[in-house]
């Protein structure tokens, strides 16, 4: 049922009800441990790295941009087709002034380089996946998996990345990530980042003091939670150390807990209101099941033209 203050969207966007993207981007795990895990493996890139490290947001805006790139993913997902095409312009203006030289190897960065935002897309999108079968439902069936990945590429034409380099299987996923390996490293700043993104300021808005001990234990299990999910070379590269007991401890306390979230619609709302207020908004139509205006899926295609925004070009030929 549709909340009083619930605004319909136009349409689905580009999945809509049934789709295996709404179920795991919608179930508690996505925008929690998975996002989490996203954005802390993704700062294994060091030309990722050196962007973020240009603005220093992240630090001085923590909140403000955890905030801002969650709304940005789950825009994708669940907003309706205007909105997501205008996300995308605006990320791609944002990252075109995202230029400089990476310090270590002396390289040019981009933003909106195709490879870099191709690793942002896969490492999001795989970590929502990972933290969905690890604390969620379970394991994806064959078939479900390869119309997540489809899913994925979908959103890849949101991006600069080319939707044909997006895996379509398990396996694809697991080459590719191979395959950048050898690319990534950690430095000092690489390690101080991704501990930075794994603490409670990130995530959680300042709380009234008599709550302050209960959110440091929630902080907490968060990340163990989402260290849990990190391989270990992952782990040994950022320096993060947390013992296998640990790591199996943690899984029946997060799937309860996200159990219990995923049964009520207010609760997930009010969860999402605390990490990302702004994403709120976009949700909550499809939390709610309020109808759009139009029932209809587009392709990222005929959103562009439809709404008329121009789509992503990539940096290297723009």
């Amino acid at each position: 049922m549709a909340g009083a203050s619930t605004k319909r969207h136009e349409d689905y966007g580009f999945f809509g009800p049934g789709s295996v993207a709404w179920r795991v981007w919608g179930y508690p795990t996505s925008l929690t441990v998975g996002f989490q895990r996203a954005v802390v493996v993704e700062e294994l890139d060091p030309f990722l790295l050196a962007s973020v490290e240009a603005t220093n947001r992240v630090r001085t805006q923590a909140r403000g941009r955890y905030d801002n790139t969650i709304r940005y993913f789950a825009t994708i997902a669940f907003a309706d087709s205007r909105t997501a095409v205008e996300a995308s312009a605006t990320l791609m203006r944002v990252h075109s002034r995202m230029v400089g030289i990476e310090p270590l190897s002396g390289l040019q960065y981009d933003a909106n380089d195709p490879d870099s935002q191709l690793w942002i897309l896969l490492t999001g999108w795989h970590s929502v996946l990972y933290a969905y079968e690890r604390y969620g439902p379970g394991r994806l069936s064959p078939e479900d998996d390869r119309r997540y990945w489809e899913a994925c590429a979908v959103a890849a034409e949101l991006q600069t990345c080319d939707p044909d380099k997006v895996p379509r299987t398990r396996e694809e996923v697991r080459e590719y990530f191979e395959s950048v390996r050898p690319r990534l490293a950690a430095s000092e700043a690489t390690q101080a980042m991704m501990d930075h993104l794994l603490t409670a300021s990130v995530i959680f808005p300042e709380l009234p003091r008599v709550l302050r001990p209960g959110a440091r234990i929630v902080s907490r299990i968060l990340r163990a939670a989402t260290i849990a999910t990190m391989p270990r070379w992952q782990r040994s590269l950022a320096g993060l150390r947390q013992s296998r007991v640990a790591d199996a401890l943690v899984v029946p306390v997060m799937k309860v807990s996200f159990r219990i979230a995923h049964a009520s619609t207010a609760l997930r709302l009010a969860l999402l209101g605390l990490i990302s207020p702004r994403t709120v908004p976009i949700v909550e139509p499809v939390f709610r099941g309020t109808p759009p205006e139009r029932e209809v899926t587009l392709s990222p295609a005929e959103a562009f033209e439809l709404h008329g925004v121009e789509p992503p070009v990539p940096a290297a030929v723009a």
